[in-house]
């Protein structure tokens, strides 16, 4: 199998994950793909807990935002079952909450706003001004460049197919010990295509907005996810939609961390079309903890 058709191949296999199968009213089950991982992904639980919340909205009105707590790690080897409560139906706006549940706890819990369009007042912040990704290393250039002498944990990580394209626009604190930042930029492009539909799209823009947002936090202080000296985990996650998108295209992920303390890290996030749309907002806190020496 090509390169492309792998890659092709790792975007069907997130869109079948985010179609879930319904059991019964505002109940359904989601599976998690068998890719050896010790944990579910919490991208993957973020959008699995959308879509299962947009199934029980009309068909004309949209996620304008989402806050959620991870509470415990997510068993890749069992379904999922996410249970939705109808908080709300208002004439404009609906209320969601959805409790995602395995070996009888839960794991995860999120309560999603959705409203119908409407026009109103117009503003943004401008998109920061870096490199296109044509003038970066493309990611067999970073594997080639950087892998031989990375380690282990890092080669396995670079080396996976995913469905999800990342260009960093620094590299610097992957591979080296470079002057402490608290801002990051990444170009994020997925491999394969998704339908024609706002709820996938949608489903798929909080799929990847959980990758490498806590990593600003960690970068403020040198180091990086790949340090096996720490734990690091997503604690909590808040997006806001501000506008259709599709996702046709490189999108700029800008993102900074304003604090750490606490044994814990901020970061927010701003998503951006390649023409300077500002499409959506993020914000985490995850846990950043030193591991006891052995």
């Amino acid at each position: 199998m090509s390169r492309e058709n792998e890659k092709s191949t790792a975007m069907q296999v997130v869109l079948a994950t985010l179609d879930l199968e319904t059991i019964e009213m505002n109940l359904f089950r989601g599976n998690s793909p068998q890719v050896g991982w010790q944990r579910v992904f919490g991208g993957q639980v973020i959008g699995q807990a959308l879509m299962a919340a947009q199934r029980t909205v009309a068909n004309d009105r949209f996620a304008h935002s989402l806050h959620a707590y991870f509470m415990l790690p997510g068993d890749p080897t069992v379904p999922i079952l996410y249970q939705v409560d109808r908080l709300r139906n208002g004439s404009s706006f609906n209320t969601r909450r959805v409790l995602a549940i395995q070996h009888g706890k839960a794991i995860f819990a999120m309560t999603v706003s959705f409203q119908i369009d409407e026009p109103g007042f117009e503003h943004q912040s401008e998109m920061p001004q870096v490199s296109a990704p044509e003038e970066l290393m493309d990611e067999e250039q970073i594997k080639e460049r950087y892998l031989a002498n990375a380690p282990e944990n890092v080669r396995r990580y670079w080396e996976r197919k995913r469905a999800i394209e990342i260009l960093p626009v620094s590299l610097d604190h992957y591979f080296s010990r470079t002057e402490p930042s608290q801002r990051q930029d990444i170009w994020v492009r997925l491999t394969g295509p998704v339908p024609d539909d706002r709820l996938y799209r949608n489903a798929v823009l909080a799929y990847l907005s959980d990758m490498t947002l806590i990593d600003a936090a960690l970068h403020a202080h040198g180091t990086s996810v790949f340090d096996q000296g720490l734990q690091v985990a997503s604690l909590d996650h808040a997006m806001w939609f501000h506008r259709p998108f599709k996702l046709d295209d490189w999108l700029l992920y800008t993102q900074d961390s304003p604090s750490a303390s606490g044994a814990r890290g901020l970061a927010r996030g701003s998503l951006f079309t390649r023409s300077g749309v500002l499409i959506a907002s993020v914000a985490q806190e995850g846990l950043i903890r030193k591991k006891a020496n052995d």
